[in-house]
């Protein structure tokens, strides 16, 4: 049974930094990409970042420089820091994995950016 469980996030002030990771079970963790997205109040569910399983990291142009994913396979873990928080980035943070048998979601965590 496939598992995506997010820990971390939270309040942060403007300028701030977070770091939160996403562990998994259930499938070959190293053999997949994995990504993270975001999803603000009244918005869609969009991309912050993804990585291959070789630990190459892609970003949407839109979030390029603030943000930095990373993963340990032998831990089965993807992780994700922010930095140069913004109000805007206020959403919850949702760990994904497309697998052949399903696209999975993890339960999200919350990050809110306000002073």
């Amino acid at each position: 049974q496939v598992q995506l469980v997010e820990s971390g996030g939270g309040l942060v002030q403007p300028g701030g930094s977070l770091r939160f990771s996403c562990a998994a079970s259930g499938f070959t963790f190293s053999a997949y990409v994995m990504r993270w997205y975001r999803q603000a109040p009244g918005l869609e569910r969009e991309l912050v970042a993804s990585i291959s399983p070789d630990g190459s990291p892609t970003y949407p142009s839109s979030m390029k420089g603030r943000f930095t994913i990373s993963r340990e396979n032998a831990k089965n873990t993807v992780n994700l820091h922010m930095n140069s928080l913004k109000p805007e980035d206020t959403a919850v943070y949702y760990c994904n994995a497309r697998l052949p048998f399903g696209n999975y979601w993890g339960q999200g965590t919350q990050v809110t950016v306000s002073s």
